[in-house]
C-alpha cells in the first residue's frame, strides 16, 4: 500500500456475480489472460482506460463498481 492509499479492483467479485467464466470474460472484453490475472490479483500498476471501459461494458457495471479507493488508515 502506498503512503496515500490504494485502489482495490473488485473484478473477481463482479465475475462471480455475473457467472461468466474467465475465458468467456476475456473473449468478450478482448483481454489477454495475463491482463486479466493482473487485474484479478490487484497487481496491475497502470490502469488502462480502454480496458476498464471494455470490462465495465462486458460486466454491465460502473467504474465505481469495479474500482474502490482506500485511503491510508
Amino acid at each position: 500500500m502506498s503512503d496515500r492509499g490504494t485502489i482495490v479492483i473488485h473484478l473477481d467479485e463482479l465475475l462471480k456475480e455475473t457467472g461468466l467464466s474467465k475465458n468467456k470474460f476475456c473473449q468478450r472484453a478482448e483481454l489477454q489472460r495475463s491482463q486479466l490475472n493482473g487485474y484479478l490479483n490487484n497487481t496491475i500498476t497502470r490502469l488502462d482506460t480502454d480496458v476498464l471501459v471494455r470490462m465495465c461494458d462486458t460486466l454491465n457495471c460502473t467504474i465505481s463498481d469495479l474500482l474502490e479507493y482506500k485511503p491510508k488508515s
